[in-house]
């Protein structure tokens, strides 16, 4: 109702004001999760030590290295608030891209420990003690990871941060990751020794598998990819605009959390400059509301020109 009795546009500020209100809630996103991640994998690790199940440990390993990828990510949303500069004309949003190459690190370190935790046990067994509170902090770990991603993957598509929403599907393969430690723990149960090392290189191929995903979704977005759809809507919105003949070429792209676009459209070759100008500003309105995120659109016209036939 305010939106309706009030004035409002379409303008650049608007956009950056919506940007800026999503970084702020990206930083709060990443920064409640970073608590409720860190409390449960300190509660594992206390199990950890009083068990000695590897299979904890390596999922315990995992959880903290999921907590600490909400760092850089909530550096790079914090970042992503400057504003463009002479230098950095298109502004800091890349930064959240870039902190996706620290994400990729922290897993792929997190399966190089995990499975040297597990081949050394393989080697050198030791009992694992306390299999009924390596059972609880699995479910614990569970829990706490499904939460977790949760309230990432929520929040990470309200803001548009495919960032964050990768994020959220990360916890959600941890928490999957912490229900096999219960398969350890009732195989060590039932005498099976070799089960808590075993179990703990599943875990590593889990996470080797969530490194694959990540790496390329993080790479697709570093190489400007941009989901087929979105263009197609960008399209569609463009060619509805009246006195706009033809849409050559539109290219989008994320940046951060937000899309920037460009587009060249043809209009009839007898139109005036400011006819011509009235096109462009109603191309660059429409676009922000077929394409969500889109924070900066540029519009070009070009004349059609009619082949002469000789």
């Amino acid at each position: 109702m305010r939106h309706a009795v009030t004035p409002h546009s379409h303008e650049v500020a608007d956009s950056l004001d919506a940007a800026l209100e999503s970084s702020a809630r990206g930083i709060r996103a990443v920064r409640i999760s970073l608590v409720g991640l860190g409390a449960t994998a300190v509660l594992q690790l206390l199990v950890v030590v009083a068990s000695g199940s590897v299979a904890l440990l390596a999922d315990t390993i995992h959880n903290f290295s999921d907590a600490l990828t909400a760092i850089p990510l909530w550096i790079a949303f914090v970042i992503g608030r400057r504003a463009t500069n002479r230098r950095y004309t298109h502004g800091y949003s890349r930064a959240e891209d870039l902190a996706g190459l620290f994400v990729l690190a922290m897993i792929a370190l997190s399966a190089v420990v995990a499975a040297w935790q597990a081949v050394d046990r393989l080697l050198a067994p030791t009992p694992v003690h306390h299999l009924a509170w390596v059972a609880v902090a699995g479910f614990v770990g569970f829990l706490g990871n499904e939460a977790v991603a949760v309230f990432r993957i929520r929040e990470g598509r309200a803001i548009g941060s495919a960032a964050l929403v990768a994020d959220g599907h990360h916890a959600r393969t941890d928490g999957l990751t912490s229900l096999a430690v219960l398969v350890g723990a009732g195989g060590v149960a039932l005498g099976w020794t070799w089960a808590d090392p075993v179990v703990g290189l599943l875990i590593t191929v889990a996470i080797l598998l969530v490194l694959r995903t990540a790496t390329r979704d993080v790479f697709r977005r570093l190489m400007d990819g941009i989901e087929p759809d979105l263009v197609e809507a960008a399209e569609a919105a463009l060619a509805v605009v009246p006195g706009v003949v033809a849409v050559d070429d539109v290219r989008l792209r994320w940046v951060g959390h937000e899309i920037h676009g460009e587009a060249v459209v043809e209009v009839g070759a007898d139109l005036s400059l400011a006819a011509a100008d009235a096109i462009v500003v109603a191309a660059e309105e429409r676009l922000p509301v077929a394409v969500p995120r889109l924070t900066r659109a540029v519009v070009r016209v070009r004349p059609r020109v009619t082949p002469v036939v000789s």
